[in-house]
Order: C-alpha cells, then sequence, then structure tokens
C-alpha cells in the first residue's frame, strides 16, 4: 500500500460525464477533501464496448491518477466495476473505492414487490448483477432493463429534449407496467436524468442510485487508514477529459451547475506493465 500525504486529492474517474453525480456526493459528504476527476468521455460509452477495451481504459486512467499522486481512487463507473475492477485492485497502490446498483436497498423500499433496474448491457450481463439479483430478488422482482442510448444523451448535455424523453418512455413503460414502484439508476449518468425520469414514472415511484453509499464508504476508508484531510485546508478540484476541452467545459460546467476549468487529456501508449513510474496518459492543455 502506498502511503500517500492526507492532504493528498481523491481520483475520481468514469467513462464520462457521468461519475460527476458521484462527485457531487463525494463533496457533500466530504467538504475537506480535494478531488481530481478524469472523463474518458473520448472513448465513451463503456458499456456495449468489449471487456478487453473497458480494462484497458480503466487502466490507463488509473495509472494517470497515481502519476498524479492521488491517496485514493472512486471508480465512479458501473460498467467499470463490473469489468476491471478486480484486476485494478491486484495492483493498484491505493485504497479504490467502486459502484454497485443499489438493488439491495431497493428491495427493501418496494412496497408493490416490483424492482426496476436500469443500466447498460454490459453491467447487467455481469455476475455482479446476477450475484445481486440471486442475493435480494427471493422475495421481489426484480427487472432488468438495457438502456442504450442514454449514457450518450447525458454526454450531449440533452437532459429533456425529445428525443431523451422518448429513449426514457420506451425503457420505462414495460417496468411501471409490471408494477415497478421502486427504480435503481445502475448507471452513473442517470441521476441527471433524475427529472424527467420522477416526470414520467410519477410520484409514487422511488428511484435510487449508488452515489452516497459510495461517498460513505470513501469517508469510512480514509477515516480507517488516518487519511481524511486535515480541516482548515485549502480545497482544489481539477478536471480533466478525454473528449475535446470546450465541449467537455460545457458540458461538465452545465451538469454541475457551476463555471469549471477542464483540461484536456493527450492517450499517448497505453502501458501494459504495472510500473508506476510509467503513465500512459498526461495533461495536455486546454
Amino acid at each position: 500500500m502506498r502511503i500517500v500525504s492526507a492532504e493528498a486529492p481523491i481520483g475520481v474517474f468514469d467513462s464520462g460525464v457521468g461519475g460527476l453525480s458521484v462527485l457531487r456526493a463525494i463533496r457533500e459528504e466530504l467538504p475537506e477533501e480535494s478531488l481530481l476527476y478524469v472523463a474518458d468521455s473520448g472513448n465513451a460509452p463503456y458499456g456495449d464496448r468489449p471487456a478487453a477495451v473497458v480494462i484497458e481504459r480503466a487502466t490507463t486512467i488509473t495509472e494517470f491518477l497515481l502519476a498524479s499522486r492521488v491517496k485514493a481512487i472512486v471508480v465512479a463507473c458501473n460498467t467499470v466495476t463490473v469489468v476491471a475492477i478486480e484486476k485494478l485492485r491486484s495492483w493498484c497502490p491505493v485504497p479504490i473505492v467502486a459502484m454497485e446498483p443499489a438493488i439491495k436497498p431497493a428491495s427493501r423500499y418496494t412496497k408493490s414487490g416490483v424492482v426496476g433496474v436500469l443500466a447498460t448491457t454490459r453491467t447487467l450481463e455481469s455476475p455482479a448483477v446476477a450475484r445481486l439479483c440471486a442475493l435480494y430478488g427471493s422475495k421481489v422482482t426484480i427487472m432488468l432493463k438495457a438502456c442504450p442510448g442514454l449514457v450518450e444523451q447525458v454526454e450531449r448535455g440533452e437532459l429533456a429534449s425529445d428525443e431523451t424523453r422518448s429513449l426514457l418512455v420506451t425503457y420505462l413503460s414495460p417496468l411501471l407496467a409490471a408494477g415497478a414502484d421502486t427504480l435503481v439508476l445502475g448507471c452513473t449518468h442517470y441521476p441527471f436524468l433524475g427529472e424527467l425520469i420522477r416526470e414520467i414514472a410519477g410520484p409514487n415511484v422511488t428511484i435510487v442510485d449508488s452515489a452516497l453509499a459510495v461517498a460513505r464508504e470513501l469517508a469510512r476508508r480514509l477515516g480507517a487508514n488516518s487519511q481524511s484531510s486535515p480541516p482548515g485546508k485549502e480545497i482544489e478540484e481539477r478536471f480533466f477529459s478525454s473528449a475535446p476541452a470546450e465541449q467537455a467545459r460545457t458540458v461538465m460546467a452545465g451538469l454541475l451547475g457551476r463555471s469549471i476549468e477542464v483540461h484536456g487529456l493527450e492517450v499517448l501508449h497505453p502501458s501494459t506493465r504495472r510500473d508506476q513510474s510509467q503513465c500512459s496518459v498526461c495533461p495536455s492543455g486546454d
């Protein structure tokens, strides 16, 4: 385990901008922490990519974060979690906190006994989701719904367009018709569509995601390792994207509701080594 200063930042990454929903929860739970966020929007979405591609991208970004001297990493992407988390943890020298679709709490919240899970194809086909369904689906019906196209809509900042609404109506209709009164947002992009989902699903449907649980687990891990940032320290937030910087800045600032600077990431040659002195992505100018 690498020893890093408690004042070091926390690294957060996702296939794109969706992980900003997790970053928001971390900021609320841990206001004293500095954060470094990486959006791989130039290669999004991951949900329908081969596993080898997802692992390579996750490895490349993790190497960048380690080169930036982060003290912990949050994998704010359900697809990376189910595909690559074991490989990342096998060599990464800092703690990694990852996502898990909120099927467990949803199974407790439902009154109708029907839970709908919205996620990417890759996430829903994973052994991790099968395990969650087996553990918590004995007394409730869990309906899995792949939602191709939604990640792309969020990546474009189209949170309430006619196309986004049409996609959501298509995906939600069979779940609601089957009596689902609880919806699990199993992709970190989807909370940004929460307002539209609530409008379509109605006021009696409960919507759950994992962002707050991840933020609390991160706080617990930092505290257990005596790595919580000391109070009164000046905090820093830095944002990187593999998409064109101006495009990324517009979308990410819109999702966060505040002005931010976004730095570009120039992908060089993805490393196949676990040598921490070699990083396969380097920051470039805006």
